[in-house]
């Protein structure tokens, strides 16, 4: 059997189990030319299913797999966590909940770095709960790249007509200026241009990379990080071989990205890039960890426990993600091959 795509369930607390169920039961999944496995929990599953107002049925598949079934369709599942739904209230922070997410990214993970999976897409987690469950990392980006043995890795968010990459992530504002070196800039343009080669584009990729400040600083008068950093770390590039430009001013670069005119574009800091993403891609965004040896793309949202228990949660991000998944790698084997 091929190597499948695995997704985890992310929060049993939170949207993941329903977002999954929804792309099953609605055929969204039936799409896919590769095998999919659910890293989660059968009862969890269950649940989210009679949220969803439908009958699936269950029975037990090979290596300790599940199987449900609904109307035809069949899902398999990896019960890596054995949950009471009693116990399990929706929208609520609890440490059981933190320990079965740990377990179904670590196992993901695993499968994908013994090359037993193509891939992993990952269901939203709730961090208090992983911290509340001994887990020190921050999210899954992290907790992956310590997994994998990579010291830089960058969070690209993305959809058809926009890509965007960090320099930095989750900090305060205040605290950019200082994250911001030529040798962030230049690692993060190194793993984004070596993952668009591999995985998105087949020649050198277009990546424009932006100012930090306004006007790209206006020669100094709004600011001089753009003249000390960002242009040496962009020459840096070039002379590496890379296609890349700027730093050109936030304000109206975007326009032209969207045109197509560029592949890629590097954010400094994370409302920066993540404001035009999702004011395009509110809904199918996904995210996609790039500099780790395996595929692993996300769903651009939390787990929305205002949401969880209602059936509401829409699937698209998750189905993008899967989509991307199996896009990345089926151009890597294509890569592989020339």
């Amino acid at each position: 059997m091929d190597a499948p795509v695995i997704v985890t369930m992310g929060d049993p607390a939170g949207i993941g189990p329903e977002i999954i169920i929804k792309a099953w039961i609605t055929g969204a999944l039936d799409a896919f030319d590769m095998p999919l496995v659910i890293a989660g929990d059968v009862a969890i599953l269950h649940r989210a299913a009679r949220v969803l107002k439908c009958e699936v049925a269950f029975e037990v598949g090979q290596q300790g797999e599940a199987v449900l079934i609904y109307q035809g369709r069949r899902l398999r599942v990896k019960p890596l966590s054995i949950l009471d739904p009693a116990d399990v209230p929706f929208g609520e922070i609890q440490a059981e909940c933190g320990e079965a997410m740990l377990d179904y990214i670590e196992w993901a993970c695993e499968q994908c770095r013994m090359g037993r999976a193509a891939a992993m897409v990952t269901a939203p987690i709730q961090k208090e709960a992983i911290r509340a469950a001994g887990c020190n990392f921050p999210g899954h980006t992290e907790l992956l790249a310590e997994r994998c043995g990579v010291d830089k890795v960058v969070m690209m968010l993305g959809g058809e007509r926009l890509k965007v990459c960090l320099v930095t992530t989750h900090l305060a504002l205040r605290d950019v200026p200082q994250a911001v070196t030529v040798e962030e800039i230049d690692a993060t343009l190194r793993v984004t241009d070596a993952a668009f080669r591999r995985y998105f584009t087949s020649d050198a990729p277009r990546i424009a990379v932006l100012a930090l400040n306004p006007h790209a600083g206006e020669g100094g008068l709004f600011g001089d990080e753009e003249q000390r950093l960002i242009a040496p770390a962009i020459e840096r590039a070039r002379q590496a071989g890379m296609d890349v430009s700027g730093p050109h001013s936030a304000d109206t670069l975007f326009h032209f990205a969207v045109q197509g005119a560029y592949d890629a574009v590097v954010c400094m800091y994370h409302d920066q890039g993540l404001i035009p993403l999702k004011l395009l891609h509110f809904d199918d965004g996904v995210n996609v960890t790039l500099g780790l040896p395996i595929i692993r793309t996300s769903v651009d949202h939390g787990t929305a426990y205002d949401l969880a228990g209602t059936g509401r949660a829409s699937c698209e991000s998750l189905v993008a993600a899967l989509r991307t998944a199996v896009a990345m790698h089926h151009r890597a084997e294509e890569n592989s091959l020339t």
